[in-house]
């Protein structure tokens, strides 16, 4: 096609796109198109039909700007980020889709006129099964932000066809049912680019021989077994800014997917092995890894995103540059989500050594001057270690990659130390158990390693990661982590986007500290009865869900407390637990006075294999079924677990919660993101000084914020002498909630279920020193009670909370990390 009728066409196209219109009837005809011509169903159908008619109406509006984003991103020659994180945690489109191109008014009306309800449509999409936690929510906030600063940023993932699970409770244990998030594998945001598809290797050898042209020692990957990674592209849409960036999700599938002459001979079991085994990789987010299967499992899924990503990037380079790599760092920068897409630093040097011949002095230039890698952890045992047999198995060439890098690295390491053989041993990347420590190499191959809130990034430079720090400080550098507010207010808020709009307007949906303007109105007597109205009406929407998903009843008068995240000891639900139980001993003993009633909700997963996650939530479900079933506590106390929780849970949970529990052992939590979620929509926050609990503390001030506990320092002075005994002998409250635990009160029917509980909270060894936080947390409780019952103080405390919560913005984080690591071009695509 001449370069005449290339323009002529694209004129065309983008005549078709405006076409289509952004006006209420414009909605609703492309609506009934889709109803009626695509799924052959008439507007009365199941809701389901209704959202996916919706979906594509809305897509349709969102592509003209996607392309118009990746034409400019891939004809203009500018810098490029690319985010590598085994999690998107993105959870529904269809309402965020919405906001950001503006059109909700405009869509709600069109489904009205037809007779229907917006919101029963957006209900209908199911949550992305694509993340579990904060890492993969932070993930999503991340590219909504890059898309709304137009950051030329594309994300790349996992299509897992499975989420992680669904959880369910039965008699109060946690039952993991799959997660079968894409249905009929339909998902009506993405688009498969076979176009892009590549090919990743596992297993067989390698060895070397020589180029008989050049006589250059050459490496050879033989005899593999080799999976295609088929992408599918999601668009993820900037706020009313006509830019649409990607997420780029790769599929595994084989290479031959039937073998039909294993079929024909009668194997039928064998006939598709093959392409099972492919699938499997992207089958199920986060396996199991209790097993040495789930371990092999999830070091493939590992592999598979970064070569599959590095090859398309890499490809896509050559493609316009014909093999010369020279400005490659320059002009492409990749970011590690956590240690698990840390075999890129490897995988990079596999394609610039095996496929284009580089010498490797030259490779490593260019690999340690493109990676960057956050750390999200403070926990050793989190910082993935892989076996090297069960690397040199499935993944021989990285491997060889991997003894080289530390081979010359260590060389590093002597000439700056001389004769420390320890420290040799400590920062070595293969540590003396034979396993590869991948944050190591991360660090290795990184330019840039930043911690994730001012805290954490301390204690990183302080310990886990002190002998890097030492040799390479300049490398090192915070980034707190933030949300994104059109998600977590714009969207899950509506009454206080109305409220705000009316007082400031709207600019704080693309610049968070606007907020601040709130302040003024903090005495104003009609803005603070609607501030009150708006959290109420968000508190009774929170109680509905709660009876709908536990069928325990909550008066919205009451205090709503709210700790919902993953379950792990360190984020301690059993301190929250122990609290319930304290408030349910003095009702039982009539030491009521100047009572609060309060209405507790716990939520989170814990991982299939996490024995002690599970048994603390079978302990809350126990101790919430004598809680609610007890007539003498009625109303003064309710506790409820909400199973299954999700993002769009939590766009109902943040807004409806009075207090927010960050309570994690000092020193354990990296950052911490519902606290922001929390916050911003006036939630006042119990916590620790932990992760960013430590930055919202100094936002607020120490009048709007509950702090209690031992700090980081304390927890570790008193590691060598702790003993839960004493705190137990000397306070007379947790005396009776140890005393009701251990008589069985709460299992009267299940002899010692909850002894391992028990024991571990009253072992010397308990790193997370629940029972040493127990006084000073039931105090800040009881003052949080008495606080409740000033209606006005209350209301205070929760619009200056709100007013405060500028910093916490992804936009922030975000413009930070280009500032300082990524160092992008904003691109505006008109």
């Amino acid at each position: 096609m001449s370069a005449a009728k290339k323009t002529e066409t694209a004129k065309k196209l983008a005549k078709i796109q405006q076409d289509l219109g952004m006006k209420t009837q414009d909605f609703e005809n492309g609506f009934v198109h889709y109803l009626y011509n695509m799924l052959g169903r008439n507007v009365d159908a199941d809701v389901e039909y209704q959202f996916r008619a919706l979906s594509y109406t809305v897509r349709d509006r969102l592509m003209g700007f996607w392309k118009q984003t990746w034409n400019a991103n891939n004809k203009s020659e500018h810098k490029k980020a690319y985010y590598l994180s085994m999690e998107f945690l993105i959870g529904r489109s269809l309402t965020n889709n919405l906001l950001n191109l503006g059109v909700e008014t405009e869509t709600e009306k069109a489904m009205y006129e037809l007779g229907l309800s917006l919101e029963e449509i957006e209900e209908a999409e199911k949550d992305a099964g694509l993340g579990n936690g904060g890492l993969g929510r932070l993930a999503a906030c991340f590219m909504d932000s890059c898309a709304t600063l137009q950051l030329p940023v594309m994300g790349y993932g996992l299509r897992y066809e499975y989420g992680m699970f669904k959880q369910r409770i039965q008699n109060g244990y946690q039952i993991e049912d799959p997660d079968h998030w894409l249905g009929f594998g339909f998902y009506p945001w993405e688009l498969q680019r076979t176009e892009y598809a590549r090919t990743v290797k596992f297993g067989g050898m390698t060895h070397l021989f020589k180029d008989p042209h050049t006589g250059k020692l050459t490496t050879l990957w033989e005899e593999t077994d080799d999976v295609i990674a088929v992408p599918f592209d999601v668009p993820i849409p900037g706020f009313k800014n006509n830019t649409v960036n990607t997420l780029r999700l790769w599929s595994a599938c084989a290479e031959e997917d039937f073998n039909l002459s294993e079929f024909n001979a009668g194997s039928y079991f064998e006939a598709v092995a093959q392409k099972s085994e492919a699938e499997n990789i992207t089958m199920v987010l986060y396996p199991n890894d209790s097993s040495e299967n789930g371990k092999e499992l999830r070091l493939k899924q590992q592999y598979f995103l970064v070569s599959a990503s590095l090859q398309d990037v890499v490809c896509q380079w050559d493609k316009k540059h014909g093999g010369n790599f020279t400005d490659f760092a320059d002009n492409n920068v990749f970011q590690l989500n956590d240690t698990h897409p840390s075999l890129a630093v490897a995988e990079l040097m596999r394609i610039f050594l095996d496929d284009y011949a580089m010498e490797w002095d030259e490779a490593w230039h260019i690999v340690s001057s493109c990676m960057a890698y956050t750390n999200h952890t403070l926990l050793p045992e989190a910082l993935e270690r892989w076996p090297v047999p069960l690397f040199q198995r499935l993944l021989p060439r990285p491997l060889d990659i991997i003894y080289e890098i530390n081979r010359r690295f260590l060389k590093q390491v002597a000439m700056r130390w001389p004769g420390d053989t320890a420290r040799f041993r400590r920062m070595s990347i293969i540590d003396e158990h034979n396993n590869v420590c991948m944050a190591y190499l991360a660090i290795v191959g990184s330019f840039s390693i930043n911690g994730v809130a001012a805290l954490h990034s301390q204690l990183l430079k302080d310990g886990l990661f002190n002998d890097f720090y030492q040799l390479w400080p300049n490398r090192f550098n915070n980034k707190t982590n933030g949300v994104t507010q059109r998600r977590w207010m714009a969207a899950c808020n509506p009454g206080l986007r109305a409220l705000l709009k009316e007082k400031i307007g709207e600019d704080w949906i693309t610049d968070l500290t606007q907020l601040s303007k709130i302040e003024d109105f903090v005495h104003d007597k009609p803005f603070r009865q609607a501030w009150m109205k708006v959290k109420r009406e968000n508190k009774a929407r929170l109680a509905q869900l709660v009876k709908e998903t536990t069928g325990v009843e909550f008066k919205v008068d009451s205090l709503f407390d709210v700790q919902v995240k993953r379950i792990h000891e360190y984020k301690r639900q059993l301190l929250n637990i122990l609290h319930v139980i304290h408030l349910y001993s003095k009702i039982k003993r009539g030491d009521t006075d100047k009572w609060t009633n309060r209405c507790v909700i716990i939520g989170g997963k814990a991982a299939p294999g996490y024995a002690m996650a599970k048994n603390i939530i079978k302990l809350i479900n126990n101790v919430a079924e004598i809680i609610n079933d007890d007539p003498e506590v009625g109303d003064k106390l309710k506790v409820a677990f909400i199973p299954n929780y999700r993002v769009s849970a939590m766009e109902i949970i943040c807004p409806g919660t009075d207090v927010s529990e960050q309570i994690s052992t000092a020193g354990k939590e990296a950052s911490g993101t519902g606290n922001m979620k929390f916050m911003m929509n006036g939630a006042v926050t119990i916590g620790t000084l932990d992760g960013a609990n430590v930055e919202i503390l100094e936002a607020v001030g120490e009048d709007n914020f509950y702090l209690f506990g031992l700090k980081t320092p304390e927890v570790e002075e008193m590691k060598h002498h702790y003993n839960p005994q004493h705190f137990i002998d000397s306070d007379e409250d947790l005396r009776a909630v140890m005393g009701l635990l251990e008589s069985g009160h709460f299992n009267q029917f299940e002899p010692n279920i909850f002894n391992e509980i028990i024991n571990s909270m009253k072992s010397p060894q308990d790193p997370w020193m629940t029972l040493a936080d127990f006084r000073s947390y039931i105090n800040a409780q009881h003052e949080i009670g008495l606080a409740f019952q000033d209606h006005e103080h209350w209301n205070t405390m929760s619009i200056i909370n709100s007013a405060r919560s500028g910093s916490f913005s992804t936009d922030r984080t975000m413009t930070e990390y280009n500032d300082d690591i990524w160092k992008l071009t904003p691109l505006d695509v008109g």
